[in-house]
């Protein structure tokens, strides 16, 4: 039997993996794999019963902290609610809901980072770190990507009302025929 030519099949590239799709699974389990270790050394320093008095401890603090958290924020909505507009001032009630969430996590090391997490002048420290790598990876965006589309959400609703406007665009010169009109998408 006889096929014919046939022409080699060419994909298009992959697209470059990212740093954190590589290195996120292997930190998780450099992470475990350390807990693990730091909770037989702590139990062979002391007894098992001890290892157990501080997991529950950290879960109960934890859970304690992530109630008065939570209470807040809902409290801080139904004010604003109320007033008729938006939450103002998180007051870092989601940086205290991770470090309660990290104390409610077996283990020492997500204990401590969650201890620290409570701490006024570290939450401040992350809170601005965190504002400002999501700024940059926001003004990093490729245009008409995720980021471009929050960081328009952004823009336009700092208070939850629209504003009407006029796109114009940096590649149209004054002197150019206007375009044709889109046709209107369709499903």
């Amino acid at each position: 039997m006889t096929t014919g030519a046939s022409t080699p099949t060419t994909y298009p590239a992959r697209p470059r993996r990212s740093r954190l799709r590589t290195f996120l699974p292997l930190g998780v389990a450099a992470w475990l794999v350390l807990e693990i270790w730091l909770l037989s050394v702590v139990a062979g320093a002391t007894s098992g019963f001890v290892v157990f008095l501080l997991l529950v401890a950290g879960f109960v603090l934890g859970g304690a902290v992530m109630k008065k958290a939570g209470r807040r924020a809902f409290r801080n909505l139904n004010e604003a609610m109320q007033r008729g507009g938006t939450p103002q001032g998180g007051g870092g009630n989601g940086l205290l809901m991770l470090g309660g969430l990290l104390l409610m996590i077996p283990g020492l090391i997500s204990d401590a980072v969650g201890l620290l997490l409570l701490i006024p002048p570290v939450q401040r420290a992350v809170s601005r770190f965190t504002e400002r790598t999501v700024d940059r990876k926001l003004r990093e965006a490729v245009p008409g990507g995720f980021g471009d589309a929050f960081r328009q959400a952004r823009i336009h609703r700092p208070d939850g009302k629209i504003v009407q406007g006029e796109v114009i665009r940096d590649d149209e010169r004054p002197g150019d025929a206007p375009r044709e009109p889109r046709p209107p998408l369709t499903h």
